[in-house]
């Protein structure tokens, strides 16, 4: 697993959309995990789903097609319990948990660094060369194969 970590309108979905393109393109498999601050609803009223849950459903599956969804009503779970419930891949990319000890590229477009105060940043993505005395690799955040390679070989 490896994340992608910034601050808000950093750039990190754009990243990680492009880099699941481009890893996919090589051959990997590869799963993603969002983390939002706030609360999260893929479901609409008046959905037959969403109705099932105001009934009072701790788990709903909605299934059809080619992809299905599973809703659980609980606190929110750690990475880790997050992590046992994807398939297996190659990858995941892990978009937030900004302080979980996982691996990250930090994604950055003004703004404070995270990078000094965080031992678990290993790379910078961003438009221009970090500031002098940075010693992580840097990559401009449209090197879309040369953070791949990165990543890969971590």
């Amino acid at each position: 697993m490896f994340g992608i970590t910034g601050w808000k309108n950093a750039g990190k979905t754009t990243l990680v959309e492009r880099l699941v393109a481009e890893l996919v393109r090589r051959g990997l498999t590869v799963n993603t995990i969002k983390h939002g601050h706030h609360d999260l609803d893929v479901d609409q009223p008046g959905r037959d789903s969403y109705r099932h849950r105001a009934a009072g459903a701790t788990e709903v599956a909605v299934v059809g097609g080619h992809r299905y969804a599973i809703m659980r009503e609980q606190e929110e779970p750690t990475l880790a319990e997050v992590l046992a419930r994807l398939a297996p891949a190659d990858l995941v990319l892990i978009e937030g948990y900004k302080r979980e000890p996982h691996r990250k590229i930090e994604v950055r477009a003004g703004g404070e660094p995270m990078a000094p105060r965080d031992p678990t940043i290993i790379a910078v993505a961003c438009d221009e060369p970090p500031t002098a005395g940075q010693s992580l690799p840097w990559f401009r955040r449209d090197d879309i194969a040369g953070i791949a390679d990165f990543i890969a070989s971590s």
